[in-house]
């Protein structure tokens, strides 16, 4: 009579579910075994760009295997968020998620992702407040002038954005909201061109994130009138918040996050955060950042699941409250 027959079956069951999680252990115990790609949703040259490469560098010596960024432009981030929530969850494609991809989007774009469902955070990374900028062409001095200018003629200003539904525009419709006044709005595919033709003088306002900001504010081209926050930011100390200048309600603070595919392997995800934590400690990374007007975050998955779940309700909330279109 075979051996295999005289076992139990549930002894063979449980032999080959020990078998099978043996396999397991040993394939997360060797991965990473090749690249792993980071989709960032912005153009290169952003501030979302310089994030990701800063951190994914310092990632790639923790994990042992390079961290390649890769850009997906497009939708607000919609493009980039459907292609990596429909990615393998094997740990070798992750994403930088911000305020627009796992904030503001839901609020504002019929979606093919859903950013709690379809994603498994890693941890956050960094947060940036948002200013308001002018050109140096508007010669505009204060946020009171601005006020002043857009109501004495309203076509004779214009305020860039990094695209629709992203915060540049949502803090500026809100702005507008708050103090009842018009500006055209010329929308951007990201930051980075955003600022540059605001650098120009192409566009005369803007709502940049100060990580995107503070490099070309010693130029002198952009000058920053106040912060869309709910305090002062300590590379800006003298710079007021919107509040402080009777403007309330318009606090768009950015941050910046990593996050992989739904149904990610828990001990995967462990070693991610675990690198980008390390990361986020190196003395170099945070003098990076603080440079350009970031400060490293660092956390759990738990509590980046428990903060996304947060601000999808609150911009669903704020949208409704500007009176802005979801796109169809």
């Amino acid at each position: 009579m075979p051996i295999l027959s005289r076992i139990p079956f549930h002894a063979l069951r449980a032999c080959a579910a020990l078998l099978c999680a043996g396999a397991a252990a040993a394939a997360q115990a060797a991965w990473p075994e090749r690249p792993i790609t980071l989709v960032v949703p912005t153009a290169p040259g952003g501030g979302n760009d310089t994030l990701a490469r800063v951190v994914g560098e310092k990632m790639g010596a923790a994990l042992g295997q390079p961290v390649i960024v890769v850009n997906k432009a497009g939708a607000q981030g919609a493009i980039a968020s459907e292609y990596v929530a429909q990615s393998t969850p094997d740990g070798y494609t992750i994403m930088l998620g911000y305020i627009a991809t796992h904030g503001i989007n839901p609020a504002l774009q019929h979606l093919r992702y859903d950013p709690v469902r379809d994603f498994q955070p890693i941890g956050m990374m960094a947060s940036s407040p948002t200013l308001l900028v002018v050109s140096s062409s508007a010669h505009i001095d204060s946020v009171d002038a601005l006020i002043a200018q857009a109501r004495k003629d309203p076509e004779s200003l214009s305020y860039a954005s990094a695209g629709l539904g992203t915060a540049p525009h949502v803090a500026a419709e809100l702005f507008k909201l708050r103090t009842g006044i018009e500006m055209l709005h010329v929308p951007y595919k990201g930051s980075a061109p955003a600022m540059t033709d605001t650098l120009a003088g192409v566009t005369q306002v803007m709502f940049p994130s100060l990580f995107s900001a503070y490099p070309h504010l010693a130029s002198g081209k952009v000058k920053a009138l106040a912060l869309a926050g709910d305090r002062r930011a300590e590379a800006l100390k003298d710079v007021p918040t919107l509040a402080e200048l009777g403007v309330p309600d318009v606090s768009v603070p950015q941050w910046y996050a990593l996050f992989a595919p739904a149904g990610t392997d828990a001990a995967i995800v462990a070693r991610l955060n675990a690198a980008l934590n390390t990361a986020l400690r190196d003395p170099g990374v945070i003098d990076k950042f603080r440079e350009q007007g970031a400060e490293t975050q660092s956390g759990t998955p738990q509590e980046l699941g428990s903060f996304v779940q947060a601000e999808v309700a609150r911009w669903k909330t704020l949208v409704g409250r500007a009176h802005l279109a979801a796109a169809q």
